[in-house]
């Protein structure tokens, strides 16, 4: 279980999370729903590891995180993966789509091109799309990219923060599509973070909403938040 515990953020005197408290189960889908603003991107990179909170704590499958970014344990580091709403801001403009995906494979020390090439398969990308750049691609192209990436480590758990918002209704349907593949073969947990209900109450297990100062009980989760 990828869990927090009394989570609160804060930039500089700011409060943007208090208290929250949230866990996504193995094999699961679980939503968080509410507007922008409402401080949902926060706690995804809370829970990727990638933003330490105030207060608060971390787990991944029962172990405490003690450090974030690139100070965490890498077998917890690399146990969840998170997917962005742009996924221009998310890739480094002068890599191809093939460096793109094989980026975590290297970082990791475990290039596998042939790896590279299943996933981009998976996700929809044809071999004459795999040398362009970012610039060259479509913004749905590109976030295929962008979750071969992301499942490219084989993660315990995907954050989907809004990775359809920008799309078409073909693409989102394919990304889905891909994730819930992923998640039934290896039993992997989502949390899947949008605005658009319609397509939560189609994809989850459960709905979490966040749109006020308390997050409604249930199971596993409560939580407060001024707008952020």
């Amino acid at each position: 279980m990828l869990e927090a515990k009394d989570v609160t953020v804060a930039y500089q005197r700011k409060v943007v999370l208090a208290g929250v408290s949230l866990a996504v189960e193995p094999g699961l889908v679980t939503a968080l729903s509410g507007p922008s603003g409402c401080g949902k991107s926060t706690l995804a990179r809370v829970l990727a590891l990638m933003l330490r909170p105030r207060s608060g704590q971390v787990s991944v499958d029962g172990v405490t995180v003690r450090g974030w970014r690139q100070r965490a344990d890498r077998r917890l580091r690399t146990s969840v993966a998170l997917i962005y709403q742009s996924p221009r801001q998310a890739v480094d403009p002068r890599l191809t789509l093939t460096e793109v995906i094989a980026e975590p494979l290297a970082a990791n020390g475990r290039p596998d091109p042939e790896r590279v090439r299943a996933l981009a398969r998976e996700t929809g990308l044809t071999e004459d799309l795999l040398t362009r750049r970012s610039h060259e691609v479509s913004e749905g192209q590109l976030q295929r990219a962008c979750l071969a990436r992301a499942l490219s480590l084989e993660p315990r758990y995907l954050i989907c923060d809004e990775m359809t918002t920008m799309l078409d209704a073909s693409t989102q349907a394919l990304l889905v599509g891909v994730v819930d593949a992923y998640r039934e073969r290896t039993g992997a947990g989502v949390l899947a973070i949008s605005h658009d209900t319609v397509l939560l109450d189609r994809w989850a297990d459960r709905v979490i909403d966040f749109t006020g100062p308390r997050v409604p009980a249930a199971p596993a989760t409560a939580a407060s938040t001024p707008d952020a």
